[in-house]
């Protein structure tokens, strides 16, 4: 186990809290950040007074105002957002200087090295979040764990407004208890296979040795096996570009045609577009591309260089990445390539 001290601190509903903030009479109401519902807006986060509804992040409108009629859906306001943002990202770099920025409302730290409160990592976790709420009255939830992968998960661990601690004594135990579908790669797809091979929690990931992981899952079943004894090497990255963005999703009953596939265009788009309004102003928006994963497993990809980023756009790159297979589709997604340097213009696709 390596020797890291690592935090990764998590704002609680960061839209919706600032909203709540800013206009107190919110904040006892079930309250979201999103799309209109006629629309076919989507959720991009809410409370967690629309969550004890079941309301979701990326929930379409429509469907969460069924579960909670008197949701209060609210355009979203990015510059606050990012101007808070800014705001958390000073405060974390008091402590460090390797932060490693995720999103608007999360980031990871390694404070092995610092030198504040005699290198407790828990201690400056604690000032962290006194401070973030002291200075902008918002509330963060922080993991600190011996590496990236572990940090992340404690510090959901006792949302909201909690703090969760793993010590490297303790991460064997802690880590034989989590389910296979809380590990860092594995989505639904992957947890229900490894379900249908016996394997629900790390304990019984275990059993499995490498080479047969290797063979059942290819060159991610490597990285599995050392996930379910907790083993991440991978360091906080300070200078880490993201060269793309995007947005997929798998649908649980194929869709038949190229009409039921546009059909679902507008509602990615504008997760998209949520997604990165979270990102900071140094990265600028290029050329659009989508994604398309057939009933058959095969897939394509299809991008555009000096194409519009409009719902147009998207709907010529989707209509020629289905020719291409011309069968039902199990998966879509939608993206852009990033360019580094500021003055680049949103993506604007949230319905007015």
């Amino acid at each position: 186990m390596s020797g890291r001290k690592i935090i990764h601190v998590d704002c609680d509903c960061f839209y919706a809290a600032i909203e709540m903030r800013d206009d107190p009479r919110l904040a006892t109401r079930p309250l979201a950040v999103g799309g209109a519902p006629d629309r076919r807006g989507v959720i991009a986060t809410c409370n967690y007074e629309a969550r004890a509804y079941g309301v979701r992040s990326a929930m379409p409108a429509r469907q969460a105002l069924k579960l909670c009629p008197e949701l209060l859906i609210v355009r979203p306001r990015f510059e606050a957002y990012k101007a808070a943002s800014r705001e958390i990202q000073r405060i974390l770099r008091d402590y460090t200087e390797f932060v490693e920025p995720l999103s608007l409302d999360e980031a990871y730290l390694d404070v092995s090295a610092s030198p504040h409160f005699s290198g407790s990592a828990t201690r400056i976790a604690q000032d962290i979040r006194r401070r973030v709420w002291h200075e902008l009255r918002i509330t963060v939830s922080a993991g600190v764990a011996p590496n990236k992968f572990l940090a992340k998960i404690a510090s959901d661990w006792r949302k909201p407004d909690g703090l969760f601690v793993i010590s490297p004594a303790e991460v064997e135990a802690f880590v034989a208890e989590l389910p296979v579908n809380r590990l860092h790669g594995v989505g639904k797809v992957t947890a229900e296979r490894l379900g249908r091979l016996g394997i629900r929690t790390c304990k019984e990931l275990r059993q499995w040795s490498q080479l047969a992981l290797v063979r059942e899952f290819g060159s991610f079943g490597e990285r599995l096996g050392q996930l379910a004894w907790g083993i991440d090497e991978r360091p906080v990255e300070v200078d880490s570009r993201r060269q793309s963005l995007s947005v997929e999703h798998t649908y649980a009953r194929d869709l038949p045609d190229l009409a039921a596939c546009l059909e679902r265009l507008p509602q990615l788009l504008e997760e998209l577009d949520g997604r990165l309004a979270r990102l900071d102003d140094s990265y600028r928006p290029d050329k659009p591309f989508v994604k398309v994963k057939f009933h058959d497993f095969t897939q394509t990809t299809l991008e555009q260089a000096g194409a519009g980023r409009g719902l147009d756009s998207y709907r010529r790159l989707l209509g020629a990445a289905f020719a291409r297979g011309a069968r039902p589709v199990r998966l879509l997604g939608v993206g852009v390539r990033l360019l580094n340097g500021r003055g680049g213009e949103q993506l604007e696709l949230f319905a007015p």
